[in-house]
């Protein structure tokens, strides 16, 4: 064991709760701050010494729909307060905080993590750190924005139809949506169970991988979660991608995508020497089984709410959610049954390719309050769809990376960041941080400060 390092870890600590202090009448990306908890663990860590653990003294905060023990886990929304505190950590939480990590805070989120803005009517809404006039995204809006604004070097989030990707590119940072059941989800709220993962965001990529490779590993209490062995991902980050075969994902993903969108994907692309298009063809069918999956498995979850106090809902998640309770239960199996046809032909993509290119979201980060965006001259409704082009790659559970890419907007999003998504087969989580690396190493990928 290594001598104690003196008071490191708390000006650490500190350094992050002032600089939290410094930014939550802008951002409101906090919902609760951990101050005394956080304090008293860094003291502890200076007492005992680093130990050789990969996260020693390093503050995260958590999306409020992590249990921390002591408070209550609110998951955005107002009935949930009513709830009891949690009573231990979640296990991703516990897995940090055992790797040398400290908690700092709860971050705000969409209600029941229904949203891609996190425009919440609760907490309100979080502020894009490069613009405080534009959306953080969401629903792990917080999550993006704390990791943005220098509040922590690594957040915790949850990703079922884009959560952690859509913030991480609107808000210009690192995001790892990992295999659906790579990481225990026990000890954190539900959306959809079928489609829920959790995962981390991140200033830069080696912290990504290693807030990634300490969360790692079975847990035979949540049945969702694969029973695979810890697969380190650190040591190979600098490997680099040599022998990786790469293309660009066209069609669905090129359609769907802004101006802004496709020049951030060919930036990469040309860093990465891809040339060849190729079309996820299931892509369309994916998202329309997502679509209704999230509605009416949310939907079952709330039903005793939404009988008894719809009034306490959001008014957006609320007729979201009466909605999924109209969906016949054939056309949910009917949707299952979708996303195995679709896996099935990502997988022959895979055969071909180990990593695949395409936008994270359709813009740049809109202005709060848009109720429409334009995509490639076509006005939709914006909240649906900043979601547009992770959705497909939600419903079958594809492990991917955002590089957030500095330099592809233009006019009056020439100051804001765009996000590339990095796609690989399941389970090869170490292809797309290997690739994401190698962009941050050129430059290509970057996080700035606001």
């Amino acid at each position: 064991m290594s001598a104690p390092a003196g008071a490191f870890v708390r000006a650490s600590v500190v350094a992050s709760l002032t600089a939290i202090e410094g930014t939550h009448g802008t951002i409101n990306a906090y919902t609760a701050v951990l101050a005394d908890r956080a304090r008293a663990r860094a003291d502890a860590l200076d007492r005992q010494g680093d130990g050789g653990r990969s996260l020693f003294g390093v503050p995260f905060a958590a999306k409020n729909l992590f249990d921390i023990a002591g408070l209550t886990t609110l998951a955005g929304s107002k009935i949930e307060r009513d709830a009891a505190p949690a009573l231990r950590d979640a296990v991703l939480i516990e897995r940090m905080e055992a790797a040398g990590a400290v908690l700092v805070g709860a971050l705000n989120m969409d209600e029941y993590a229904y949203g891609f803005t996190t425009e919440n009517t609760h907490y309100g809404p979080t502020c894009n750190p490069h613009d405080p006039t534009r959306t953080a995204g969401g629903s792990s809006g917080g999550s993006g924005a704390a990791v943005a604004a220098g509040t922590v070097p690594i957040a915790l989030a949850s990703d079922t139809n884009g959560s952690i990707r859509v913030p991480a590119s609107l808000c210009g940072v690192f995001g790892l949506k990992p295999t659906f059941g790579r990481l225990s989800r026990r000890g954190s709220y539900p959306f959809v169970t079928s489609l829920d993962h959790l995962g981390p965001l991140a200033r830069d990529v080696r912290a990504l991988a290693l807030a990634y490779d300490a969360m790692q590993g079975p847990d035979t209490l949540d049945a969702a979660c694969a029973q695979r062995a810890i697969e380190p991902t650190v040591a190979r980050l600098d490997d680099g991608i040599g022998g990786l075969r790469i293309a660009v994902l066209g069609g669905w993903f090129e359609h769907h995508a802004g101006p802004d969108a496709r020049a951030a994907v060919a930036m990469v692309a040309r860093a990465l020497g891809a040339t060849t298009t190729v079309d996820f063809v299931a892509a369309e069918a994916a998202r329309a089984a997502a679509f209704l999956i999230s509605n009416a498995q949310g939907a079952a979850l709330h039903l005793p709410d939404l009988r008894t106090r719809p009034q306490d809902f959001e008014p957006l998640s609320c007729d979201r959610f009466l909605a999924g309770a109209l969906i016949p239960a054939a056309w949910v199996a009917r949707a299952q049954r979708v996303r195995r046809v679709a896996a099935a032909a990502a997988n022959a993509l895979f055969g071909d390719w180990d990593v695949l290119l395409a936008p994270a979201t359709p813009c740049a980060a809109p202005p709060l309050g848009s109720e429409w965006i334009t995509i490639d001259g076509r006005r939709v409704a914006a909240r649906p769809n900043l979601g547009v082009l992770t959705q497909p790659l939600s419903a079958i559970g594809l492990p991917v990376c955002v590089a957030p890419v500095f330099g592809a907007t233009r006019g009056d999003d020439a100051h804001l960041p765009i996000g590339v998504q990095l796609v690989a087969a399941p389970w090869r989580e170490d292809r797309v941080l290997r690739v994401a690396r190698a962009l941050e190493k050129a430059g290509v990928a970057t996080v700035r400060a606001p």
